[in-house]
């Protein structure tokens, strides 16, 4: 039965030294008291808030981990840059931030223009669709100190001040709806790799899935990204919005269990609606004999980003619009945690 600490990866121990890091940046937030970017503290937020009178700026950074290792083994790079993109602009919308700008670092131990064009090709067009600019970034060539590629971005946003979300209005009752993923976006890949290795040997990503398709370029399905869905929920800077949204949480490392607490005003969640995962997620869990609570804790298991809404109509029509499936998965109700149904 495969877990993620099989796979080299403490969920636990990730949490303690992300409160460390924090508490450290906290420590500087005193610095700039009275000042203009005046920080927010945002406990269990997705992103940073500087005060900048009528809004804030909103900042981010996150990477694509371990499954740049899956494109280098499948020879596959041009979705790369939807994965990067959609960490950091998923992470920002959930505090309503319009997403400006990122910039990105690319440390690799040898340059090869025929790997980055495909990945900055990806990534161009990703910023395209999601109206997001690249105004600069980094490509540092790093011989030993690193093995392939490792891709990092930081995203910048805005976000009036009247539509910052924290969460605060959530109330019991509230629905909670689900927009469907395509697959495991960046999380929990460390994991996948582990099985798929144990399954298939070193080479599994040339292995062939089905149809001609292997199990590298099926692992790489280009992940959905929620940005640009959810701006037209919330509206953009200096427009109205069209829906009554009260809390916005991206499924990432933690799965469902993980995340939607951050955002549910201290209550719990009821989820007793969700969505098939992707076949690919299922016969992978399959192939390692994943625990449910395991699987639900590690991936997002079909759910990319969940929204408290009670506009659950105007909700799934804005997110069909974007092509992105949303139902209705649960509730919020009283008691504390998440309960998977």
């Amino acid at each position: 039965m495969a877990t993620y600490k099989d796979a080299g990866v403490d969920i636990e121990a990730g949490d303690a030294a992300s409160k460390i890091a924090y508490e450290a940046a906290k420590g500087t937030f005193a610095s700039r008291k009275g000042m203009i970017g005046e920080p927010v503290v945002l406990e269990n937020g997705f992103a940073g808030a500087l005060d900048f009178g009528d809004f804030y700026l909103i900042q981010n950074d996150d990477g694509i981990g371990t499954k740049m290792i899956i494109a280098e083994q499948a020879e596959k790079y041009d979705t790369m840059g939807y994965d990067l993109l959609g960490m950091v602009c998923d992470d920002a919308i959930c505090v309503g931030a319009e997403v400006v700008s990122i910039s990105n670092t690319i440390d690799v131990s040898k340059v090869d223009a025929s790997v980055i064009e495909p990945l900055m090709k990806g990534l161009e067009k990703a910023c395209v669709e999601q109206k997001i600019v690249i105004p600069g970034g980094e490509i540092a060539e790093l011989g030993k100190m690193v093995d392939g590629y490792v891709w990092n971005a930081t995203a910048v946003g805005i976000v009036e001040k009247d539509k910052f979300l924290t969460g605060d209005k959530v109330e019991v009752g509230d629905p909670i709806i689900g927009l469907k993923s395509s697959l495991f976006r960046s999380n929990g890949i460390s994991l996948v790799r582990h099985i798929m290795t144990e399954k298939f040997g070193e080479n599994w990503a040339k292995e062939e899935y089905k149809d001609g398709m292997t199990w590298g370029e099926a692992v790489l399905v280009p992940t959905k990204i929620y940005h640009n869905a959810v701006l037209e929920m919330l509206g953009r800077y200096k427009e109205q919005a069209k829906c009554d949204i009260k809390a916005v949480v991206h499924i990432t490392g933690g799965g469902l269990p993980g995340n939607i607490p951050r955002v549910t005003n201290g209550f719990g969640a009821k989820l007793d609606n969700l969505p098939e995962p992707n076949p690919i997620m299922t016969q992978i869990k399959e192939f390692g004999n994943v625990a449910d609570d395991e699987a639900y804790k590690t991936w997002n298991m079909g759910v990319g980003m969940a929204i408290v809404s009670r506009d659950v109509e105007k909700v799934i029509e804005i997110a069909s619009k974007h092509d992105i499936e949303a139902q209705v998965i649960g509730v919020i109700v009283e008691e504390p945690g998440v309960k998977i149904f």
